[in-house]
């Protein structure tokens, strides 16, 4: 699952702390050369172009076992998002050249999800029509807000009409194939504020949504504000208010709480975040980005977790000198990748379940390690977890809380 970042925005967002940046100007031709060579050389690196073999359970990625049986067949690449920065202000042909690379090097089957994140602000019907033409197919559209005022607090580009025309027209080109993201506690929004926001979103949303509660982040213009007393902290009490109106909305609309923070219905559960947290392996591609994989092309056995240069000028300059900008690479150890299977893996409602745990943990179960006395029979006890024939995942009151049964379960997985 590549992962290629665009890391470019018009404005830096108020509340924004990620890898991206303004500039007068971007030499596009220079970052897409760089994007489709990176994105060649760890898909070499990791081998992908290998084969998967037909085994009694399925079929078996050549990156992470050996071959069982004697009937290959062509791995392919299951998806490919582009994230940001803000990649809809690429142009449809830097998209179709890192496909056209992906698919050289792998497998792209034609119902391969491809995901492009887009800002209202850059997102005409003839620009999002082109990127259809390139290949996408997925858009992730980040409307954040549907009030005027809560998007000028945020430093968005956009008006509330203009992230209703914009969304309007991507399900008409992506029909169920369109997220929308909303951030709630925000400063000084209110509960029925934030019921209002959810309503509205009801009236425009596609078949997904990603709600996020509004972190403010260290540095930004946003928490400076909140810092100094300019805008009020929402209460603690008030964002578990916001977080639970929202599943309960959503579940009455037929959304599937399927993530933390994400919900679907009609099954349109987004195949690329299902890869993270089902820890797959996936390649990041980009100035900042981040993948998980086996570097076998360079003689590897072990999950790498990797990240990219970060400052765009630099990454080019270390893709056009050795192919790739790999800044860090740290080898998981078989509890580090433990630690990160369940981590990710209760964020889902489904779970984790007993087969993609023995991919990771062959010898020790998971009733072994969390059915054994100790703390996390007590959270099964008190309703938070359940331990059965499926696996181990949270329930319905459980997943609104999982940060504070983490530390619990994952001190259990290091006693063992």
């Amino acid at each position: 699952a590549p992962c290629p970042q665009w890391p470019y925005c018009r404005k830096r967002c108020s509340y924004c702390n990620f890898n991206t940046y303004v500039v007068p100007a971007v030499d596009e031709a220079a970052v897409r050369a760089c994007l489709v060579r990176e994105a060649q050389t760890l898909l070499r690196l990791s081998q992908v172009h290998r084969w998967v073999y037909k085994v009694a359970h399925g079929e078996c990625w050549a990156l992470r076992c050996p071959p069982a049986a004697s009937h290959p067949l062509p791995y392919s690449v299951s998806s490919v998002f582009f994230g940001g920065g803000t990649p809809s202000l690429a142009s449809p042909g830097t998209v179709a050249a890192v496909l056209e690379a992906v698919a050289a090097a792998a497998t792209l089957p034609a119902g391969a999800e491809v995901t492009l994140e887009a800002n209202p602000s850059s997102t005409s019907t003839s620009c999002l029509a082109g990127f259809r033409a390139a290949g996408v197919n997925r858009l992730s559209i980040g409307v954040q807000s549907l009030d005027d005022a809560e998007l000028r607090m945020l430093g968005r580009e956009h008006t509330a009409a203009e992230a209703w025309k914009a969304v309007e027209a991507a399900r008409g080109l992506f029909p169920g194939r369109t997220s929308i993201d909303l951030l709630f506690g925000l400063p000084g929004q209110s509960r029925d504020a934030w019921a209002q926001r959810l309503e509205a979103a009801l009236g425009l949303c596609d078949d997904h949504i990603s709600l996020y509660q509004l972190t403010l982040e260290r540095g930004t213009a946003l928490a400076a504000q909140v810092q100094r007393g300019a805008l009020p902290a929402p209460p603690q009490e008030l964002l578990a208010d916001m977080y639970q109106t929202a599943r309960t909305v959503l579940a009455a609309a037929g959304f599937r709480h399927y993530e933390v923070s994400n919900f679907a219905r009609k099954g349109a559960l987004s195949t690329h975040n299902l890869s993270y947290w089902r820890a797959d392996q996936y390649i990041g591609v980009g100035p900042g980005a981040h993948g998980r994989f086996v570097p076998l092309g360079e003689g590897g056995h072990s999950r790498e977790a990797r990240v990219q240069t970060l400052e765009p000028v630099a990454w080019m300059r270390e893709v056009q000198s050795q192919g790739h900008s790999t800044r860090s690479r740290v080898v998981l150890s078989p509890l580090e990748q433990l630690e990160e299977l369940l981590t990710l893996g209760l964020r889902m409602d489904e779970g984790i379940t007993h087969e993609r745990w023995r991919h990771f943990s062959p010898q020790l179960s998971l009733q072994a390690v969390f059915g054994a006395p100790g703390e996390a029979r007590a959270l099964l006890q008190h309703g938070w977890l359940v331990l059965d024939s499926g696996g181990l995942r949270c329930t319905w009151a459980g997943l609104a809380v999982l940060d504070s049964l983490l530390p619990d379960l994952l001190w259990q997985l290091q006693q063992v």
